[in-house]
């Protein structure tokens, strides 16, 4: 049985969260994580889940409602909670967190009020070139994922040319770093040790990584062994490209 209730994938974007998440909803026993509170709003918060706006309302009875509704879903049926949060949004997360539990000291003490005992997974990619290749080109084409049998998963804007634009990879580049920076110093901030795992391990055997995250988690690491990927990579010759002319004009060549 496992020792946490919980877990959380502190991560950023194009890490391979979107890969990680599926494979562990698709175990049957490791919750269904997702990006629940992915907007830094409450408003949005509460659409997420169905949940009637009410300003009247005192905002930590609100936030006591979300948070319930959230535990639902992250759970999807099994006995373990799975979060992912990316680095944008987890300051609004920490406020709205404070606010609903007052009397626990510290950003740990609030989580694991919120969710119990919680394993931290940090997911990062190591070749940041590639990752804020992958966010720009994502962002300009719309397509964010594709499936493993070639249709779309996740598409937000109408399909568009991408075109290399130098100053905004170097700030996507820039930020990334950053949120790798902001994880590290917070865990090192509230005393955790987290589970590491790279976009790169990840991608080369999804079913290795899995079974770290089981393992970790306490739980039977046998659904890894048939666990099969169904989102399909994305990175093409102009990712190539691009990612070689980033690095070149970063001087990581």
């Amino acid at each position: 049985m496992s020792s946490f209730q919980s877990y959380v994938i502190c991560t950023s974007p194009r890490s391979g969260s979107t890969l990680l998440c599926r494979l562990l909803a698709a175990t049957g026993v490791a919750g269904r994580p997702a990006s629940l509170f992915h907007e830094p709003s409450l408003d949005d918060w509460r659409e997420r889940f169905g949940l009637a706006s009410d300003a009247g309302r005192d905002e930590r009875q609100a936030l006591a409602e979300i948070f319930v509704s959230a535990l639902e879903r992250g759970r999807g049926g099994t006995s373990i909670f799975g979060l992912r949060l990316q680095r944008h949004s987890f300051g609004f997360f920490r406020e709205k967190l404070a606010i609903l539990h007052p009397h626990r000291h510290g950003d740990l003490a609030r989580l694991e009020a919120a969710f119990g005992p919680t394993l931290f997974i940090h997911l990062t990619r190591a070749d940041k070139a590639a990752q804020a290749v992958s966010y720009v080109k994502a962002q300009q084409s719309g397509l964010w994922h594709r499936a493993s049998d070639g249709t779309e998963l996740e598409r937000l804007s109408p399909p568009r040319e991408p075109v290399y634009d130098a100053a905004l990879l170097r700030s996507t580049h820039d930020t990334m770093t950053t949120a790798d920076r902001e994880w590290e110093a917070w865990f090192a901030e509230q005393g955790i040790a987290p589970l590491r795992l790279t976009y790169e391990a990840l991608s080369a055997d999804p079913s290795a990584a899995l079974r770290r995250v089981l393992e970790a988690l306490g739980l039977d690491p046998a659904p890894a062994a048939n666990a099969v990927p169904d989102v399909a990579r994305l990175a093409d010759a102009t990712n190539r490209d691009w990612t070689e002319r980033l690095r070149s004009e970063l001087g990581l060549a």
